[in-house]
């Protein structure tokens, strides 16, 4: 099962991802829990560079975030899923599509194309899309913001319907939560919607 979870930065999308590892490990299920950018020692290293390195183009940013993409599911997410075990991802594909396709205008079908040449076509079996208006997510945020999370609100915003945009095309995969609510109650919704795919 590879499962998920996105939104917009500071949205409540980490805590979901760790309340499920935990939530399935106690079922007895092996986890893997990773994040994107990372997950592998060089996507780890594109991390450090594409949140707190210098400046870059778009297309530089997105290709970043591919390479990254790449190699997280060629070293760390299929061999995991191969082994039979859980993997529930902080980010994937549609966070590229909503802040590189959408926010940064390259296209939305553009960046998933690239995400699906780079990655074999592998898709989560779900997605739960932790909704919050931008500017209550940004009040939650503390003092040290990477490069991504200092754009600004314009941009929050463009991301933000460029996630509900895919939520809406792509419903029997993507699991819209409301993130103003308390975070045991968003695992709760989260837990019955994946009953099917244990």
């Amino acid at each position: 099962m590879f499962v998920t979870f996105e939104g917009v930065d500071w949205s409540g999308k980490s805590t979901q991802t760790r309340l499920l590892a935990e939530w399935l490990r106690a079922q007895g299920k092996t986890v893997l829990k990773t994040r994107e950018p990372g997950g592998t020692a060089a996507a780890e290293a594109i991390r450090e560079v594409v949140l707190h390195g210098p400046p870059m183009s778009a297309w530089a940013e997105a290709a970043l975030y591919a390479a990254a993409r790449a190699d997280h599911v060629a070293h760390a997410i299929r061999p995991a899923l191969e082994r039979g075990e859980v993997v529930i991802c902080d980010r994937y594909l549609d966070s590229s599509v909503a802040y590189q396709g959408i926010a940064r205008g390259l296209g939305e079908e553009r960046v998933r194309e690239l995400s699906l040449l780079v990655t074999g076509g592998l898709l989560p079996d779900r997605t739960f899309l932790v909704l919050l208006d931008p500017e209550v997510a940004a009040s939650r945020a503390g003092d040290d913001h990477d490069r991504i999370e200092r754009e600004g609100g314009d941009f929050m915003r463009l991301a933000d319907e460029g996630y509900r945009a895919i939520a809406e095309h792509e419903p029997n995969r993507v699991v819209a939560l409301d993130g103003s609510r308390p975070a045991e109650e968003i695992a709760e919704e989260v837990r019955a919607n994946i009953h099917d795919l244990l």
